[in-house]
Order: structure tokens, then C-alpha cells, then sequence
């Protein structure tokens, strides 16, 4: 019995160990993008998307601007997720406000399954 104890206790050690070694990597991808989460947007960037495309090819916007994201569905349900900033998951109907402090085009993609065209909604956040 005593044995199974330590198992169990050395197994959530190392669960653990390995949840705090995650974290830290997201964090770091964050900062190297120079991502940051501020509490309030000076404007708002509305991404719209319908089955299977998004509105825009493109949207901009400037270095350093705190922009609220929002994703908007016209039909269907779609999300959006980035693949090169700490952005992971913003639905239909939901807002995030950050700022990116690195100039360049940052791809995003629908990250939730929306049909045949699904893999073809990618577009892309240009910071200038």
C-alpha cells in the first residue's frame, strides 16, 4: 500500500512539473511576439465570417495599438486562432483586446470545423 502512495504522489509530482513547463512556453511565444493583453482597445477590428471565407484577405493595423479582436459569424460557427501570437481561441459572438509590438503579417485560420471549406479559411492581421 505504501507503495502505490508514493506512485501516486511521485505521478502528480511529474503531472505537475510538466503543467508549469507549458505555461512557460506560451508565455514566452507571447513576449517574442511582443503580445500583450491590455484592458482597453483604442479601436475595434471586426473579423466576419461566413461559410468559408472570411470578409477580408487582409486586416490592419499599427504596431503597438491596443485593438479589440471580434469575431462575428454571418452564417455558421467559426472561431479564429493565430499561428504565430499567444491568440488561441476567439469564437463567434467574442472579443479579445491586445496589442502587438512586432511589425509583420500574422496568419489566421477558423479553428472550428465549419464544413467541406473549412480548411480554406485562413486570412491575415498585417501590423504595420
Amino acid at each position: 500500500m505504501l507503495k502505490k502512495t508514493w506512485l501516486v504522489l511521485a505521478m502528480a509530482a511529474f503531472v505537475l512539473v510538466l503543467a508549469a513547463c507549458g505555461a512557460k512556453n506560451e508565455n514566452e511565444a507571447a513576449q517574442s511576439a511582443g503580445v500583450e493583453e491590455p484592458t482597453t482597445a483604442s479601436r475595434e477590428v471586426v473579423i466576419t465570417a461566413s461559410n468559408w471565407e472570411f470578409d477580408q484577405a487582409e486586416y490592419k493595423i499599427k504596431k503597438g495599438e491596443s485593438v479589440k479582436l471580434t469575431v462575428e459569424a454571418k452564417s455558421g460557427i467559426h472561431g479564429i486562432e493565430f499561428k504565430n501570437l499567444d491568440v488561441n481561441d476567439i469564437r463567434s459572438g467574442d472579443s479579445e483586446v491586445i496589442t502587438i509590438n512586432e511589425p509583420g503579417t500574422y496568419e489566421f485560420y477558423c479553428n472550428i470545423m465549419c464544413g467541406t471549406g473549412h480548411s480554406k479559411m485562413v486570412s491575415k492581421l498585417v501590423v504595420e
